[in-house]
């Protein structure tokens, strides 16, 4: 998995899957000098402990789905988008995007200046895209661009190519923005969900780097995916005996790839073209065949899937989903 199903057991994060954070994508967009894509994909369409189709309503109202950015290089953020959605009514949701600066960003809470309100959420094939200034902006269902050979992996890595997100869908949050409201050049990004629980907002999932916190945090999941990257360098030690198990690093080897791979932020400068692992990541970059060599030290170098076809050439770039096929 990316990181889908990060949940204990290869479950959904506070039992829900629309608080599982599966991807991030960053890149500048195609064609278009001075503005970069992000999106954030969430709630997979499909289950795999237990077998199954996850719920219809794509994100959760009781929910906040957010972009951080860190514009400093001190993995704290400096920047954050922030998303929520309407209850539904009728089969239709809405969503409000805000934009926050300094210390609100670094917190927590649905506060911030508002880019777009009450944008529709696209349930079906055609992709609703919301214009707001020089803001674009897109969330709904659609064809999951993961591509991954997830019944080899739960095989010890056996992998014989069959791609089990090629008919998947997933629930997207895309926005276009100009790399003036960036800040900066070199930038560390990440996503994550919170859950209101009883009036307060307990984080759910967090990730960048896709696959890492599936593969590796063991025991540590739930405290994992609670923290915040400026935090990380506590779970060395644990991406470390992971690896040790996993690729048979020696100790100190397994120290300095966990290192490397913590904290867990994707860099992206928009100026220069995207290229997963060092510098943001595109919706055809191989992610598994870069983190499977380092998961295995070198053993087994890719899972044989490639990437979808479905893909659609202007924002939100993103496939039509196939539950909405028929």
């Amino acid at each position: 998995m990316s990181h889908h199903y990060s949940g204990p057991d290869f479950g959904f994060p506070h039992g829900d899957a629309r608080l599982d954070l599966t991807d991030l994508y960053a890149f500048p967009k195609p064609g278009g000098a001075g503005t970069s894509t992000l999106i954030m994909n969430v709630h997979p369409s499909a289950s795999v402990n237990p077998p199954g189709l996850t719920a219809a309503d794509p994100f959760a109202p009781d929910a906040l789905y957010e972009l951080k950015i860190d514009t400093d290089g001190d993995a704290i953020a400096d920047i954050a988008y922030r998303v929520r959605f309407s209850a539904s009514e009728g089969g239709k949701l809405t969503a409000t995007l805000r934009r926050v600066e300094g210390i609100q960003a670094a917190g927590t809470g649905d506060g911030g200046q508002a880019i777009v309100e009450g944008a529709p959420v696209s349930m079906g094939r055609e992709a609703r895209v919301t214009d707001a200034g020089d803001y674009r902006f897109f969330a709904g269902w659609r064809s999951d661009p993961f591509f991954f050979d997830t019944q080899g992996a739960l095989n010890n890595l056996q992998f014989t190519g069959d791609d089990f997100f090629a008919d998947k869908d997933v629930c997207s949050i895309a926005i276009e923005v100009p790399n003036s409201e960036l800040g900066h050049q070199n930038l560390g990004l990440w996503a994550r969900t919170l859950h209101d629980v009883g009036g307060k907002w307990i984080q759910a999932d967090r990730g960048a780097r896709p696959q890492q916190a599936v593969f590796l945090t063991g025991a540590e999941n739930a405290d994992y995916l609670a923290g915040e990257p400026a935090d990380d360098a506590r779970f060395v030690a644990v991406f470390a005996h992971s690896l040790q198990h996993s690729g048979g690093y020696t100790p100190q080897d397994a120290n300095l790839v966990a290192r490397r791979l913590l904290p867990d932020i994707l860099p992206y400068d928009p100026k220069r073209p995207a290229c997963f692992p060092d510098n943001g990541r595109t919706l055809t970059d191989d992610a598994v065949d870069v983190f499977l060599p380092i998961l295995t030290n070198g053993k087994v170098t890719g899972d044989k899937v490639g990437p979808h076809s479905d893909l659609l050439g202007e924002f939100p770039y993103l496939g039509p989903p196939h539950k909405a096929d028929s």
